[in-house]
């Protein structure tokens, strides 16, 4: 757990842990500032990670192909001779500028930061899960509805059921059915969103009888007492009930601008409307970078993202160091960055 009553001094705070925050950490570093980053999901990664991980992108400069795994990897790589740390499961909750222009920042587990410039990389916002549409759940989340998976020890010999297609279901379903009494994979269709070896394995798994597969919808949640019963399956021949005291809902996530909206913020349609000789917001030191950035002609690239990011970090520097000119320095030139390189490599 994160300490609740320090405050953090930083120049820069990077909102999301995306590929767009990560590279802005290292750009950050390569000018001389100091930064931490902040995500409101468990894992580093963001969109790429939580909706497409083993998805090729083919538009990375200089790298022809790689998955979203190994392109988080990589810059992880790329900013570790810096040591940026990293808070998740931090939702940022308000921003406040102070008398001295610079901003004080907190999360909803308590955290709260000192910094001259803040950077959004937010993605599409704030994720949350997709939760299940039907009226019993609300009452039953966290004890017999979940939509992650904290520990698997919660689920030892449970009857459990998994709902989704995609690679969180199938990557838990394959994990929690060791742990289960029982353990029922449940997707809307007999095809999957997820990666062809979880597939595999999945199949093979429900040959072997070590788990089932259901095709169907959840219609509706028997619970007595506060606990979950059974769980009706809806499918093309009628309704099945199947036995469950524990739910997984893996249905992906959804995007929520969340506090952000409150930030007094340019925002229309969703997104951070930004100066584009900085991408700087409606409110000076406040920046957005990223899918979250809208200005005419923006294209939803990773690259442009790191262009962003690149510029965006340049105009906070004023911010941070008023009375200080940066010199600009090409990378191939810059001996303190090369040697902070090599011994991080080290």
């Amino acid at each position: 757990m994160e300490p609740q009553n320090e405050v953090i001094t930083t120049d820069v705070l990077i909102i999301g842990a995306g590929p767009v925050g990560l590279f802005a950490a290292f750009e950050a570093g390569v000018i001389g500032l100091s930064c931490q980053i902040v995500d409101g999901l468990d894992r580093i990664g963001g969109q790429c990670i939580e909706l497409y991980p083993d998805k090729p992108i083919y538009d990375i400069p200089a790298i022809p192909s790689c998955t979203a795994r190994e392109l988080v990897d990589r810059l992880m790589e790329q900013i570790r001779p810096f040591d940026v740390p990293i808070h998740l499961s931090q939702r940022v909750m308000s921003v406040e500028q102070r008398e001295d222009h610079r901003w004080t920042v907190r999360t909803e587990h308590g955290m709260r930061f000192d910094v001259a410039a803040i950077l959004i990389a937010a993605g599409n916002g704030a994720f949350v899960p997709q939760r299940l549409q039907v009226p019993e759940a609300a009452a039953l989340e966290d004890r017999s509805v979940h939509y992650s998976v904290a520990r698997l020890a919660d689920f030892e010999n449970r009857d459990v059921l998994v709902a989704g297609g995609g690679d969180s279901a199938l990557d838990w379903a394959l994990a929690l059915k060791n742990v289960a009494k029982k353990l029922t994979l449940v997707h809307r269709r007999n095809g999957f969103s997820a990666a062809a070896n979880s597939v595999v394995a999945m199949k093979r798994a429900v040959e072997a009888g070590e788990m089932d597969f259901v095709v169907g919808m959840i219609d509706s949640l028997d619970a007595h007492d506060g606990a979950l019963r059974s769980v009706r399956i809806k499918h093309v021949d009628g309704t099945t009930d199947i036995v469950a005291d524990k739910l997984v809902a893996l249905y992906g996530l959804v995007a929520d601008l969340g506090p952000i909206a409150e930030w007094n913020l340019d925002v229309r349609g969703g997104r951070i409307e930004v100066d584009t000789s900085n991408y700087e917001s409606s409110r000076a030191g406040i920046f957005a970078v990223g899918d979250i950035a809208q200005y005419p002609n923006k294209q939803k690239l990773i690259l442009s993202g790191f262009h962003e990011a690149s510029l965006a970090l340049r105009k906070a520097y004023s911010y941070a160091y008023p009375d200080k000119k940066r010199v600009h320095i090409h990378s191939s030139y810059d001996a303190k960055l090369a040697e902070r390189v090599q011994s991080g490599a080290a």
